[in-house]
């Protein structure tokens, strides 16, 4: 059963083309991820399925609602977290939660259970105002607000981005204790690293959809073979490996180059002799297991070409 459904969507602004033809769906009481780099489209396409932005043509929809027709019936069933903290900077915890409840009609107590996992970090300061809580205690609080009316969808968009690594993997074990509740949630990153943490994935890149699949899925599909290279002279390596006839793509990742080469009987030895002719030192060339970076690389590839 599908509870989002995106046909042939598409928004610009101005001669900026936001998202093209943006079609998938997204089934019941998953954790779905849109992939991407800053301004792929993913907030766009976030702000027209909260009823926020209207799209210049396609159409969405929201357990059967139209984003545009029954857009006040959606606002009720849905909890959405903008990628900027939008909550009242001069409101504390408990009045900024107190706030929102009101405002779908409920309250704190009806509805504790549901954020308590979440809402017991940060209560020891629910006299403490919003704008004087660290990043991580303002992504909390955001999500508390979202919850607070027993939504049966969530929409977050880069929830984790600024804030730092603890946090970060303390807000995904909640986004799977309330997967477990029976909450579907399509969550934005442009941590390629959070890919892995969702059931299914779709991966965007300049408005337009890559792919959409299962992480494993994704990784399963690349076709090239893949090696982390590495040398002593690091930036030189990159170089040289984007001038080469026997390397078809290569990119920086963290202390090695990931790279795929054309057809090569021997890639290992030939790579290495190519290398050491250029006067490398240090040469170091291992088989490797793609990442969804490394799959979304090849596919933004291929689209470029």
């Amino acid at each position: 059963m599908f509870v989002i459904e995106i046909h042939h969507l598409s928004k610009s602004y101005g001669m900026v083309q936001a998202l093209e033809d943006v079609s998938f769906s997204v089934e019941k009481d998953i954790i779905f991820g849109l992939i991407g780099p800053d301004g792929s489209g993913k907030t766009t396409l976030f702000r027209i399925l909260a009823t926020l932005l209207k799209p210049d043509s396609g159409e969405a929809s929201i357990n059967g609602l139209d984003v545009i027709r029954d857009f006040k019936k959606i606002r009720q069933i849905i909890g959405y977290m903008p990628g900027r903290f939008s909550l009242y900077h001069d409101l504390t915890v408990e009045e900024n939660l107190s706030f929102y409840a009101k405002v779908f009609g409920t309250t704190i107590e009806k509805n504790y259970d549901l954020i308590r996992d979440i809402y017991q970090h940060i209560e020891p300061y629910k006299t403490r105002r919003a704008g004087q809580l660290s990043g991580g205690m303002k992504q909390k609080l955001a999500l508390s607000c979202a919850l607070i009316h027993s939504p049966d969808i969530l929409i977050l968009d880069e929830p984790t981005t600024g804030i730092d690594a603890v946090s970060r993997k303390e807000f995904w074990e909640m986004l799977m204790k309330l997967k477990g509740r029976g909450i579907t949630i399509i969550v934005s990153t442009s941590y390629m690293d959070e890919a892995g943490l969702c059931h299914r994935v779709g991966l965007i890149q300049n408005g337009h959809i890559l792919t959409v699949d299962a992480p494993e899925v994704i990784r399963n599909q690349f076709e090239e073979k893949l090696f982390a290279v590495r040398s002593h002279e690091m930036y030189r390596l990159v170089r040289d490996l984007e001038s080469s006839k026997m390397i078809r793509t290569a990119f920086m990742f963290g202390q090695s180059v990931h790279v795929t080469l054309s057809e090569t009987r021997d890639p290992v030895n030939e790579l290495t002799v190519y290398l050491e002719d250029l006067g490398h030192t240090g040469i170091q060339i291992e088989p490797l297991f793609p990442g969804i970076e490394d799959c979304f690389m090849e596919l933004m590839t291929k689209k470029n070409k």
